[in-house]
């Protein structure tokens, strides 16, 4: 959808950024004493790029995720998924997943999710990404706007009420709040090109760089 934007609409939002202050792992303000889950993908590693195929310009199925170090107090492990770089208030929720099982370790599987052209598992227990549709929503960042990091959190939780059928961010974090007990952040990086610069220009085109110019560079 938005790779049909103009480039300038992402120059023009080039500071409009939501921040990673504000993704579930830094506001739920878990305390001293909860543990450190490790969050890592078969796909990327941390703050390096995601393979297209998991974006809007590829399939766009859901990247693989795994997870060690859960507590053996907790019930539960949610998983979320923000985009700290979009021009938006407030991150854009790419997955919500909630019930997840407990254990030592776990993981979801490439695909696992449900994306617009993929099925995915039914037997996931999942929440309304910022489309309001519980799906995988792929990285889809306007072309211009420079690099985006996407946050795969996971949290373990320790019992309690259950969540709705269809859990949106403000009941998931309001749960965090109050639940976790542990957490973990793996960050994938994805950036559409600028189209307005010109890749592979000729030497016709090209600007030569004369001795003075090069002094500026």
């Amino acid at each position: 959808m938005l790779e049909k934007l103009p480039d300038s609409i992402g120059h023009a939002l080039q500071n409009q950024r939501a921040g990673l202050d504000k993704i579930a792992f830094n506001q739920i303000g878990t305390g001293a004493g909860s543990a450190s889950l490790t969050v890592h993908s078969l796909a990327f590693v941390d703050h390096a790029p995601i393979p297209e195929q998991y974006t809007a310009d590829g399939v766009g199925i859901s990247p693989p995720v795994q997870w060690t170090g859960v507590p053996s107090n907790a019930a539960a492990v949610v998983l979320i998924v923000e985009d700290a770089d979009a021009p938006t208030p407030k991150p854009l929720v790419h997955a919500i997943v909630v019930d997840l099982p407990v254990g030592s370790d776990g993981a979801l599987e490439a695909g696992a999710l449900e994306s617009p052209d993929h099925e995915g598992d039914d037997g996931l227990h999942t929440g309304r990404n910022s489309y309001l549709t519980a799906k995988w929503l792929p990285p889809d960042p306007p072309p211009g706007h420079g690099p985006h990091r996407y946050a795969f959190q996971v949290f373990a939780l320790a019992a309690g009420e259950p969540f709705s059928s269809t859990p949106g961010r403000d009941e998931v974090l309001d749960a965090l709040r109050e639940r976790a007990v542990a957490s973990g952040c793996l960050i994938g990086t994805y950036e559409r090109p600028d189209g307005s610069i010109k890749i592979g220009a000729t030497e016709d085109t090209a600007v030569p760089i004369t001795p003075d110019r090069s002094a500026l560079i």
